[in-house]
């Protein structure tokens, strides 16, 4: 059972020593220190690029100029997925022995196709154990945010919200029939159920008036499970670049809403660009912030990201606060338990959005970001609205719906 789960996804920095019963698992580690993204642009130049909208179109020329690619550089050639919103396909490589993963990501950056080339970073979520409780009346935002009066007005209704994250229970009493769809990004693994994802879709969507556990903020809303992460020990969880990429551009694909990614990490190009186009066709993106990392960390600091941290953490930087501690949620095996930290808190903002995308389906990320209290420009960057950042969910709702929203009296 969790009590706790993650705050956010932590990158891991370094490798500790690793006990002699664990060198497999720390020669597989430092196997996948050796993996690297390598973008091939879909035409030499930026005039054909433009005429070649088409993904499928020289799909096969660029799998062959991969290969040749690896060939000529002593690389492994590994799985490979089309990045159609930035017009590159990204292919993912493994440096050898010999090779330096850092002079080779220099050496093809002189490469005609290559738009560029990256590491691969790795996240992973962070937990302790706990206990259930599934009664509405202990959800924070029941109270604080007045969740059935904002619910009289809204629900989120033909909102999709992609959740890229560990494996969510699809067929929990509180999710089952919430989720429009569920795929798996992380290779050589299957879909399965985990905590951390569990845990964030019930607090974004968990169905309404059903005699059981909670309510999510957004019920009327659906959501697209995509597992991009998968566990790794009782309370965590792990994800790279390439499984957040290939989720991310699979959320554009599906045309989401909005997009909730409860992690965070190092500053990851690939993963940048991607947050730019879903942006730019005006999906609004979510991201759980670490108080303790500069600007709250990425994707938290992108510019026109959302950052998130739980009510009460100490801020480093200015950011939008929700409930993210000791919420009730959904858990797998049917139950339910207590969960915190600023995974939660942005789980809680993106049910937010989706009523407010119910409301007002033309706003566009930059409004919605006002609407809730945070300032122009980077994220981090917030104007209160309910004090230290904290957001006031019933004047949110009644700027949005012209109407009063909670405490109305009706003559």
């Amino acid at each position: 059972m969790t009590k706790s789960i993650a705050g956010a996804l932590i990158f891991v920095l370094s490798l500790a020593a690793v006990p002699a019963g664990r060198v497999d698992a720390a020669a597989a580690s430092q196997e996948e220190e050796r993996r690297i993204l390598v973008m091939l642009r879909w035409a030499p130049s930026a005039e054909d690029r433009e005429s070649n909208a088409d993904a499928t179109a020289g799909r096969a020329e660029r799998l062959h100029a991969a290969s040749q690619l690896a060939s000529d550089h002593g690389l492994a050639l590994g799985s490979s997925w089309v990045m159609a919103s930035l017009q590159v396909d990204c292919f993912l490589m493994t440096v050898p022995r010999e090779q330096s993963p850092a002079d080779v990501i220099k050496v093809l950056a002189r490469e005609p196709r290559v738009a560029w080339s990256q590491p691969v970073h790795a996240f992973h979520t962070l937990g302790t154990p706990g206990h259930n409780d599934p009664l509405f009346r202990l959800q924070p935002a029941a109270s604080e945010w007045h969740l059935a009066e904002l619910h009289a007005l809204t629900t989120g209704h033909g909102v999709s919200i992609a959740q890229a994250d560990s494996g969510v229970e699809l067929k929990h009493p509180d999710l089952d029939g919430q989720v429009s769809l569920a795929k798996n990004f992380v290779d050589g693994s299957d879909y399965s159920s985990e905590d951390h994802g569990t845990a964030v879709a019930g607090i974004i969507v968990a169905r309404a008036d059903n005699g059981a556990g909670i309510v999510g903020v957004a019920p009327g809303a659906r959501l697209m499970a995509l597992r991009a992460c998968e566990q790794a020990g009782a309370t965590e969880a792990s994800c790279d670049s390439f499984s957040l990429a290939k989720s991310l551009q699979f959320a554009l694909n599906q045309h989401a809403d909005v997009i909730n990614l409860s992690l965070t990490g190092p500053d990851d190009e690939l993963l940048g660009h991607l947050l730019d186009a879903a942006l730019r066709q005006g999906v609004t993106v979510v991201a759980a912030a670490d108080a303790h990392a500069a600007a709250g960390g990425f994707p938290a600091s992108h510019p026109g990201a959302i950052a998130v941290v739980q009510e009460g953490e100490s801020e480093g930087f200015a950011s939008v606060a929700a409930p993210g501690q000791e919420v009730p949620t959904t858990l797998p095996g049917g139950r339910w338990g207590l969960a915190s930290g600023s995974s939660i808190a942005a789980a809680h903002v993106s049910g937010m959005v989706a009523l407010i995308r119910q409301l007002a389906p033309s706003l566009r990320p930059e409004q919605i970001r006002s609407v809730l209290g945070v300032a122009p420009g980077r994220a981090g960057t917030a104007a209160a609205s309910g004090g230290r950042g904290r957001i006031d969910a019933c004047a949110v709702i009644a700027h949005v719906s012209g109407t009063c929203a909670c405490g109305c009296v009706r003559r």
